[in-house]
């Protein structure tokens, strides 16, 4: 075998072999939560929506999406701000004190947005379904994963 075989051999059998770790890699290790899966999970599938609930459902959810899109897109543009404003002062000086007030201010819409789309989904539910609603809710927020 020549040493370019040899090496091309070598790439490959590298290369095979980094692919198989990731494969044994994410079937041993758990995969990590996505945040609100669970709340997800309840509302969608052990609640038992009625189908006007259903449907009302899936108003609020796509008008939300769009909503944290635009919000997440402004959160990204104060955080690429907080990075210009450190490259630019290399310290904790006013244009990157202003940043990370923009970059707060960005999470505190997306999160007041949030909650308020989950209290309007929990307007959607009937009293015999609030309190396994409520449980998620409490889980999702106070759950180390999530």
């Amino acid at each position: 075998m020549t040493s370019t075989r040899r090496l091309v051999f070598c790439v490959l059998l590298a290369f095979l072999a980094a692919i198989g770790g990731v494969f044994v890699g994410r079937a041993l290790l758990p995969q990590p939560k996505q945040p609100g899966a669970a709340l997800h999970e309840v509302l969608h599938h052990k609640l038992a929506l009625d189908a006007d609930q259903q449907a009302r459902l899936k108003v609020l959810e796509d008008r939300f999406a769009v909503q944290r899109r635009t919000l997440e897109l402004e959160l990204r543009a104060a955080n690429a701000h907080l990075a210009q404003a450190i490259e630019a002062e290399h310290g904790n000086g006013p244009r990157v004190a202003a940043a990370v007030d923009q970059s707060h201010t960005a999470m505190g819409e997306l999160q007041k947005a949030t909650l308020a789309h989950m209290f309007a989904m929990r307007q959607l539910l009937r009293a015999d379904q609030t309190s396994q609603f409520d449980d998620a809710v409490v889980k999702a927020l106070t759950d180390s994963q999530g």
